[in-house]
């Protein structure tokens, strides 16, 4: 005997015709009353049950359309090459692996100067509260929000650097423009986290309720300083973050 409450049994067998694809990503569910009388529950015991399955980011509700499944198409992001200037780009990395995947990257951009707060100071090694130059990238995958990036720049370095002071895109990516002038990212230090996010996030990324967000944290190093910190934000459940790490001549000759 199933001793769940009814309204997780329909949560339960509806989350398995979604798995089993019996409601594929983007179709809509049968009506509430529908799903009373299939489950022969109370339409508020069904709510409850879709309002589960609503928390755990599998579908969505929207005002007189019902209920939907949520689309989950996963982008992959290679982030051992996203610094790589032998790799072949069009452009930044964000745009070359986009495109490459046959998706439509688009990205708004906002740069501004700004007091460093405790977490960025204590990477660039600087004085908090010190000025940096913030280039912040608001980032789409077929116009579905993608991430939000926020790097930032130390004042003595945009000095030398004075481009990455001015509004809008880099069209060559910012790495290969100081490497350019001279100033080369030696080496990257990686921090990755995840958590809930916080209000302005879940709007930037219109994040579903119980989804998480993925924190990459990449601090880049000259030869004898940190020259940058970037924190970009992903929606956990639209993106996958691999690395590759020494001889993969095996992996390249797997089966498909």
């Amino acid at each position: 005997m199933n001793k769940q409450p009814k309204y997780r049994q329909v949560a339960d067998a509806l989350r398995r015709d979604i798995d089993n694809k019996v409601y594929a990503p983007g179709s809509r569910l049968p009506s509430e009353s529908e799903l009373s009388e299939r489950f022969d529950a109370s339409r508020n015991t069904v709510r409850s049950g879709l309002a589960l399955l609503v928390s755990e980011g599998l579908i969505s509700s929207s005002q007189g359309l019902g209920y939907a499944v949520r689309k989950h198409e996963v982008f992959e992001l290679n982030a051992s090459r996203f610094e790589n200037l032998t790799f072949p780009q069009n452009g930044d990395a964000y745009n070359t692996d986009v495109t490459n995947a046959g998706r439509r990257p688009t990205q708004t951009f906002r740069v501004e100067v700004t007091p460093a707060d405790e977490y960025v100071a204590d990477r660039l090694k600087v004085e908090r509260q010190s000025t940096t130059v913030l280039r912040f990238c608001h980032r789409f995958v077929d116009e579905v929000p993608w991430s939000t990036q926020a790097t930032y720049y130390p004042d003595w370095l945009v000095k030398e650097a004075p481009r990455l002071a001015e509004p809008g895109d880099v069209a060559e990516g910012t790495t290969r423009y100081l490497a350019g002038i001279g100033i080369e990212q030696v080496g990257y230090f990686d921090e990755i986290s995840a958590r809930m996010p916080t209000p302005e996030e879940g709007r930037l990324l219109d994040v579903p309720a119980g989804v998480p967000v993925l924190l990459w944290t990449r601090t880049g190093y000259s030869t004898d300083k940190p020259i940058r910190c970037t924190i970009t934000t992903f929606r956990g459940d639209l993106n996958r973050m691999n690395y590759e790490i020494g001889k993969l001549d095996a992996r390249e000759g797997e089966q498909a």
